[in-house]
């Protein structure tokens, strides 16, 4: 399967904004935008003017790489949310955060999404009491998300809970750190998404 493995720094100045996919250092000044709030390449200090469709495309590569998905699972689920009631735009960004990977993240079991969908893979947690595998799971109200007893002692994400003290819990989720034990309380809403994203741009691109 296709995958990026490039420098992620690149990418978060690629788009002008940061991405959050470093971890804590993104919360540090080593952070990439911070010191070089520029694209990368030779003529990242130029003057860049996009067009309409330039704009939108730039807005579906920020949130793509953001939840760190291919193209063409992407396109699945926004192909999916435009077959739901209400507005295609904000049902995408649900179905994007009801992804187990990002709970994982957003639990603070893991300090990057990428790290999340790594230990996702490799079995390290429970939802619902069972070993679940696949990052792209979709959780629903009720489900409960927890580590596995015999990855509990894992310095990653010991690590994660002891550093997410500044990564606030969205109101949906709810996280008992001392059992390593989250909650999800409610589907997720349009103001749980804080970080800049405007996904009408995207509804438009791909409704051309």
């Amino acid at each position: 399967m296709a995958r990026y493995t490039g420098s992620v720094c690149r990418l978060c100045r690629r788009e002008g904004t940061k991405l959050f996919l470093k971890g804590d250092r993104c919360f540090t000044e080593k952070c990439a935008i911070d010191r070089r709030a520029y694209p990368p390449g030779q003529h990242g200090q130029g003057r860049v003017r996009f067009s309409d469709y330039g704009v939108q495309l730039r807005e579906k590569q920020k949130v793509k790489r953001m939840y760190g998905l291919l193209e063409k699972q992407f396109r699945s689920t926004f192909d999916q949310a435009s077959r739901m009631k209400g507005r295609s735009g904000e049902n995408l960004l649900m179905l994007l955060e009801r992804r187990l990977d990002n709970v994982v993240y957003r639990l603070g079991y893991t300090t990057s999404r990428a790290e999340a969908r790594q230990l996702v893979k490799h079995g390290h947690f429970l939802v619902n009491g069972r070993k679940a595998l696949s990052p792209g799971m979709k959780v629903k109200p009720g489900w409960t998300i927890e580590v596995r007893d015999r990855s509990q002692k894992v310095a990653r994400i010991a690590g994660a809970l002891e550093t997410s003290e500044g990564r606030a819990v969205p109101q949906w989720l709810e996280i008992e750190k001392d059992q390593m034990k989250g909650t999800v309380k409610a589907m997720p809403q349009r103001e749980d998404v804080t970080l800049p994203i405007d996904e009408q741009l995207i509804v438009e691109l791909y409704s051309r």
